[in-house]
């Protein structure tokens, strides 16, 4: 890790010196990966340094590993040419993404500079959504066919085993192109060449269709401990594979995704690191929410406006209003979570709605009775020996109502918490957004008015 560090800082050195030879010996011993995170913290004149120094097939290794809001400017700072060979060297997945991520006019400008072999996969993969298995799949794998023998498949292998990405799991497909199956390489190295592949070829016990969410596949990978999943069609065609490498950066962006949402943030998750995304984004995306969730906390001062007599007459009900809000946010926002959680995970199909209400608010009911008993204790032996004994509050009925608020404030809260995501989900809104900020809020206001009707009902009769 040290070493990866000093390289990266010889790499800033040579930039900052302008010092072609050192930059060139560096960059050789640094991952792309690096490359690109030092090439996204320099200013235009020292990429432009970067880009020139570095070469368009280097650049072609890097530019993939790039934040989305980059790619065009950095195609930009090639010749024709170079952009022609960065296109070419890229594989058919990569440059998908990557036309993805620049303008219309660009794209088509980009799209005529691909080679003739590539284009029409190239075009297919864009005819799919960049946010579904099909716009994340890679056509550069092992195929084979059935009617085969082991020989014909090393042969058919061998022509194109440079472009393949992975060969540790071969496909098997029928004459029509339809997937029968998988074999993998060590089958077809330790198999006599006259041996059928219909002999030796298992079936693909997990496959996704090309327009399912991507979000699917990275769960299957998960779930399965898979290294590749084969892509089809509705007439279950193979189309191309997503490979362990591409779910792990299709876990990320969901998980970035779904944490900025449940932390109260709108509009699409930027790939740049923190610093080195611009202000004005990050404005936009936190200020709509800050101000729907304002305009929303103003319910709470009407509520306590509504019941002003109640405050008045009992104005230490205002000690304990805090905590029965508190409460109620901080279990909404814990139910909402874990269920957020398990829909992310796979583990609440459709159906389960009734089962996860009712668990929810078993589990509120015991959460709600274990607190209210410990504040109606400290209400009734303990808060008078601090505030002394008064005329005007019977601390049992008072140690009651606030236990009872509690109960049913977290009751409330626990199955709110846990329904507003499946219905969220239930008419295609990602549950994430009605998460932490949004539940609070609502929960805050319920609690309120929970609270004073009980303390209505109770103290005032």
């Amino acid at each position: 890790m040290r070493e990866s560090v000093t390289e990266m800082e010889n790499l800033k050195l040579a930039i900052d010196l302008r010092d072609l030879d050192t930059f060139i010996i560096t960059a050789k011993l640094l991952h792309p990966a690096d490359l690109a995170d030092s090439y996204e913290d320099l200013n235009e004149s020292e990429r432009d340094f970067f880009t020139s120094s570095l070469g368009a097939e280097k650049f072609a290794e890097v530019i993939t590993e790039l934040p989305d809001t980059i790619v065009e400017s950095s195609m930009g700072r090639f010749s024709i040419p170079d952009q022609r060979e960065i296109l070419d060297q890229v594989s058919d997945d990569d440059r998908v993404d990557l036309l993805q991520d620049v303008s219309d006019e660009t794209r088509e400008k980009l799209l005529h500079l691909v080679e003739p072999d590539d284009i029409d996969v190239t075009r297919s993969l864009l005819s799919y959504s960049e946010d579904t298995a099909g716009g994340r799949m890679t056509t550069a794998f092992g195929k084979v066919s059935l009617r085969m023998t082991v020989k014909e498949a090393l042969d058919e292998l061998r022509e194109s085993y440079q472009e393949s990405e992975n060969l540790s799991r071969v496909y098997v497909t029928d004459k029509t192109g339809k997937l029968i199956g998988r074999i993998r390489f060590r089958d077809l190295a330790f198999n006599t060449w006259d041996t059928p592949i219909r002999q030796i070829y298992r079936k693909c016990e997990h496959t996704i269709s090309a327009s399912a969410d991507q979000e699917e596949a990275a769960q299957m990978f998960s779930k399965y401990d898979l290294i590749m999943l084969p892509v089809i069609d509705e007439n279950e065609r193979l189309l191309g594979i997503i490979t362990y490498d591409d779910a792990l950066e299709i876990i990320e962006e969901e998980s970035r995704e779904d944490i900025e949402k449940m932390a109260g943030m709108a509009g699409d998750v930027p790939e740049d690191s923190y610093l080195n995304t611009k202000i004005n984004t990050h404005f936009k995306r936190r200020f709509p929410w800050i101000l729907g969730l304002a305009l929303l906390a103003i319910a709470s001062g009407l509520v306590m406006m509504q019941f002003e007599e109640v405050l008045t007459n009992f104005f230490m009900l205002s000690l304990f209003l805090p905590m029965v809000v508190a409460a109620g946010g901080n279990t909404g926002g814990q139910a909402s979570t874990m269920v957020i959680r398990a829909m992310a995970l796979g583990e609440l199909e459709k159906g389960t709605t009734a089962r996860v209400a009712w668990k929810e608010l078993k589990l509120g009911t015991l959460l709600g009775s274990s607190l209210a008993l410990c504040v109606a204790t400290l209400i009734i032996f303990i808060i008078p020996h601090l505030f002394g004994n008064q005329d005007d509050i019977n601390y049992n009925m008072f140690g009651c109502t606030v236990a009872l608020a509690i109960t049913a404030q977290i009751m409330t809260s626990t199955l709110v918490g846990s329904l507003l995501p499946l219905g969220a989900r239930r008419i295609n809104i990602d549950p994430a957004i009605v998460a932490a900020p949004a539940i609070t809020t609502i929960v805050d206001v319920s609690g309120m008015v929970i609270y004073f009707l009980i303390a209505k009902a109770i103290l005032i009769g």
